[in-house]
């Protein structure tokens, strides 16, 4: 009996963890579409991957992308569905690319928040010619949305890179700080009782 009641609290410290974090990474989504920024410079894929790498429960990963999106088009406004739809779900990807290991190991950080730009970039402006009538339905109207959609690209791999770098490298600062503090502890520790 001891032993499920802990795992209980233990269950709901780490869903009220994961939701403190999910509260954050929203938030930072939220405000970085709201404050001005070049078109696409978002940290919403990185915030993506990063819930997922983190969070205990990675399944809630894809609340961080989807939150950030919903919350900021209620304030910016939205758009035709299907578009929503396809941009929701793209921007979710990052959070499922966590999924692929038990542990995602630094040096795919980049590739993947690449991939997903560049994934992004593919789905969502083929959505728009299919979907919108700004471009003509033919192979010349979305040759000309891809080219017309390039300088956003920029952006986006920029920014997804940026914020990916801004997220880890934050996160991995304070772990080893955090290791640094308790070595110090640790040590202190072990020298108190040699001064009694």
């Amino acid at each position: 009996m001891l032993s499920i009641s802990s795992r209980r609290v233990g269950n709901s410290r780490t869903l009220r963890n994961d939701f403190a974090v999910i509260a954050f990474l929203v938030g930072l989504d939220l405000a970085a579409r709201l404050l001005p920024h070049a078109p696409d410079f978002t940290p919403i894929a990185a915030t993506a991957l990063f819930a997922a790498s983190i969070l205990r429960v990675r399944a809630l990963a894809v609340l961080v992308p989807i939150a950030g999106m919903m919350l900021g088009d209620a304030v910016l406004g939205s758009y035709d569905l299907r578009i929503m739809t396809v941009v929701y779900a793209t921007l979710s990807l990052p959070a499922g690319a966590a999924f692929i290991s038990s542990r995602l190991r630094p040096w795919l950080i980049a590739p993947i928040l690449l991939s997903s730009s560049l994934l992004f970039f593919l789905i969502t402006n083929l959505a728009v010619w299919a979907f919108s009538p700004m471009y003509a339905a033919s192979a010349v109207g979305l040759v000309k949305c891809y080219i017309v959609a390039l300088p956003f690209l920029r952006n986006m791999i920029a920014g997804d890179l940026f914020w990916g770098l801004v997220l880890f490298g934050s996160y991995w600062l304070a772990q080893k700080l955090q290791t640094a503090k308790s070595e110090a502890s640790a040590a202190e520790a072990i020298a108190l009782p040699a001064r009694l």
